[in-house]
């Protein structure tokens, strides 16, 4: 049996001779669907790659609150030694936002690999007029981290900011994840301030990046 594929492109990845795309940029995403069977069937009587596939969904999916807080464990305690303190607060705050979700504020995006989690961003619009839009819990597994995952999300991400016309965006990260900076910074998002903090259970330099109205257009 097919299986239907959404392959992410990027708007100013678009080659201006041939007009075809050409995946990695961070413009506006673009979709083309097909046959996950047929394509890798072509692929390997060619002996080509085929690049991998993913889905934006948006909004809640049954389990995703686990999924999410699973994904955010296993990275950060691999990378830093975050424990029971991080996952039960990602865990509960994400389980909160939903139950609260008001979808004229707010945006929940799951990046899908065949139909699992692999990836997570959101909007939290709550405070949005006093403190800014709050970017919360975006991180992608290993098995789609490198390969625009991230760049999909935040695309979304900005694009529901900007149509709400949110005048800051804000998050929270640590200090020394130099690829998520970079990939912010990317986006408009500059190093507001940074102290030593306890927040995720354990001390580290937290940041807060935010990006202002006039990066959003």
């Amino acid at each position: 049996m097919c299986r239907a594929y959404c392959q992410f492109w990027f708007a100013s990845d678009i080659d201006s001779t041939t007009k075809s795309a050409r995946p990695g940029a961070i413009a506006g995403v673009h979709a083309r669907c097909g046959s996950v069977s047929g394509e890798r069937s072509r692929a390997g009587r060619l002996g080509y790659h085929v690049p991998m596939r993913f889905q934006l969904h948006q909004g809640y999916l049954p389990t995703a609150i686990g999924r999410v807080a699973e994904l955010h464990a296993r990275h950060y305690s691999a990378l830093v030694g975050f424990g029971l303190p991080f996952e039960a607060k990602v865990a509960r705050e994400l389980a909160e936002f939903c139950e609260r979700y008001d979808e004229s504020r707010d945006g929940l995006w799951l990046l899908l690999q065949d139909g699992r989690v692999e990836g997570s961003i959101a909007i939290d619009g709550a405070r949005a007029a006093e403190q800014g839009a709050h970017l919360r819990w975006f991180i992608t597994s290993d098995l789609v981290r490198g390969k625009g995952a991230g760049t999909a999300l935040l695309n979304a991400a900005m694009a529901f900011c900007q149509s709400r016309h949110y005048p800051r965006v804000y998050l929270w990260t640590f200090e020394g994840l130099h690829a998520a900076r970079h990939l912010y910074e990317k986006f408009g998002f500059t190093l507001a301030y940074q102290e030593p903090g306890t927040q995720w259970g354990r001390e580290v330099t937290e940041q807060r990046f935010e990006r202002q109205s006039d990066s959003l257009g």
